[in-house]
Parts: structure tokens; C-alpha cells; sequence
């Protein structure tokens, strides 16, 4: 029976994904950021976590974590949407409980069933998946939306919980979606390559008892490269709370952060993406 076990184990980690917890982006996945240059360190919260999101022995994009708000910072990812199916199932992040355990996504199940970890243990370091059950009015909201790559794995890697805050239901369907869905594709056009940097300010309200924080706004932000010598930028910004997305300059969305986060002046891109 041994055997067996460790053969399922196994071929469960064949399956599934790998994350890697890092000292730094710039050290071990830079790719996902303009000229390999993350943002500033006025969007690191007190408790941070840097995450390479690998699956099936690839990276897909970069995850700054709040292990106390257990939401993410900001995501990262380069643009390629495609058409395929919405992926099934949530995966968790191992290693933000510790270093010692596997560099896999795993599913909750997984975790508890064969790698002998309660499911307490799990939440002290994230979000599970009974944090975002009987929700009224809000939903898993992905800052890195899966419908923005291009096949299955891609997609796939996007269903972990530490890409995903507590949204408004009526933002996350209707003005967030358009954004993503049409506006992105408008903005997009003649861009060779685009880097994307989406992200959640933290709010003073909670889910589950206290335990996961509900934004009180989602950002998103985007340097598209048209050729060696032309680059365009722009943000938007969303309350939590109501169904409107506003379109700004990049500019004006590093200086309104600046003043929602506090920490300092926001830069989110290499100087080389416009401001204006």
C-alpha cells in the first residue's frame, strides 16, 4: 500500500503546478515585469511573500502575497488571451507555510490527505477555500483573470487563492469584465508585447470571520511595447464596492495610489513606460 500512496503523491505533483517562494523577483522570475524592473517597495504590505507561480515546470506570472491580509498585492503577467474553456478546481500555496514543504500548487485535499497538514495549519499562512464560502454579494475575484492566456495551462495556473481577492459580484461581472474583456482588447492594438500589473488596496473590511480582507479598490495597469522605440501605458481603478471602472494614465494611477497606500510615491513600471 506504500507504494501506492507514494505513487499517487507523485503523480500528483506531476500534475500539478509548481510555486516557488522567492526572495525576489528580480533574482527569479523578472520576465513578467517591463525590463525585468517590479514595482517600487511602496507597495510591499509588513508581511510579504513573493511567489513565481510555475506550473507544469513553467512560470506564468508573479504573485506579491499579504500573508496578514491573506490577499494578494498585486499579481503580474504578460497579456496573451486565446479562446479555451474556464479551468475547474482551486490550488493552494504550500511553501508560504514553510520552505520545507513541496514547491507544488496543490489542492486543499492533497495537502491534508497526504502530506499530513491540518487544514488549520494551511490558514494560518492563506486564504482556504471555506473562507470564501456563503459569500452575500461578492465572489472570487482573479486580479490575474484566466481569460487573459492563451491555452489551459496558462489558465489553469490562475485558480490559485493567492490570486484571488473578494470582489463586488456586480464589478467582477459587469465593469471589471468589460474592462478585461473589451476595453484590454481595444488598448492592445499594435502592442507586440504587453506587461500587466493587477492589484488590490486593502479595506477595512473582512470575510470569514476576520480573516480575509475585502478591498476597498482593485487596480490594474498596463506598458505596452509597440517597437523598439514607441510604448504606450495606462491604469484603471475601481471601487470594491461599486460597478464603475474609471480609465486613467499610468501616471495618475502610480500618484493615486501613492495616496491610498500611504508608503511612499507608487512606481509600478520602468521609467521607460509613459506616464502621460
Amino acid at each position: 500500500m506504500m507504494w501506492l500512496l507514494l505513487l499517487q503523491v507523485w503523480a500528483n505533483c506531476l500534475w500539478l503546478g509548481h510555486t516557488e517562494v522567492v526572495p525576489s523577483f528580480e533574482s527569479s522570475c523578472p520576465q513578467f515585469f517591463f525590463r525585468d524592473t517590479p514595482p517600487n517597495e511602496a507597495l510591499e504590505p509588513e508581511n510579504p511573500a513573493w511567489i513565481c507561480q510555475r506550473y507544469k515546470n513553467q512560470y506564468f506570472f508573479a504573485t506579491l502575497y499579504d500573508r496578514q491580509e491573506r490577499i494578494p498585492v498585486y499579481s503580474a503577467y504578460i497579456y496573451e488571451p486565446g479562446p479555451g474553456k474556464r479551468p475547474k478546481g482551486w490550488l493552494v500555496e504550500p511553501q508560504l507555510m514553510g520552505l520545507d514543504y513541496p514547491k507544488t500548487m496543490e489542492k486543499e485535499w492533497t495537502l491534508i490527505n497526504y502530506y499530513n497538514v491540518s487544514l488549520e495549519k494551511l490558514g494560518e499562512s492563506q486564504a482556504v477555500l471555506q473562507d470564501y464560502k456563503n459569500l452575500t454579494g461578492l465572489n472570487r475575484g482573479h486580479l490575474n483573470p484566466n481569460g487573459h492566456h492563451h491555452d489551459y495551462s496558462s489558465r489553469m495556473a490562475t485558480f490559485t487563492l493567492t490570486n484571488i481577492v473578494p470582489q463586488d459580484e456586480k464589478l467582477n461581472g459587469g465593469a471589471w469584465n468589460n474592462y478585461e474583456q473589451q476595453t484590454m482588447i481595444r488598448k492592445t492594438q499594435g502592442c507586440s508585447i504587453t506587461y500587466v500589473i493587477v492589484g488590490a488596496v486593502p479595506g477595512n473590511n473582512y470575510i470569514a470571520k476576520g480573516r480575509v480582507n475585502k478591498p476597498s479598490y482593485l487596480w490594474s495597469s498596463a506598458c505596452c511595447v509597440v517597437d523598439n522605440t514607441h510604448r504606450k501605458a495606462w491604469g484603471v481603478i475601481a471601487q470594491n464596492d461599486q460597478n464603475q471602472v474609471q480609465l486613467l494614465t499610468l501616471g495618475e494611477l502610480e500618484d493615486t495610489l501613492t495616496q491610498l497606500y500611504g508608503r511612499g510615491q507608487v512606481s509600478l513600471f520602468d521609467s521607460g513606460c509613459p506616464r502621460e
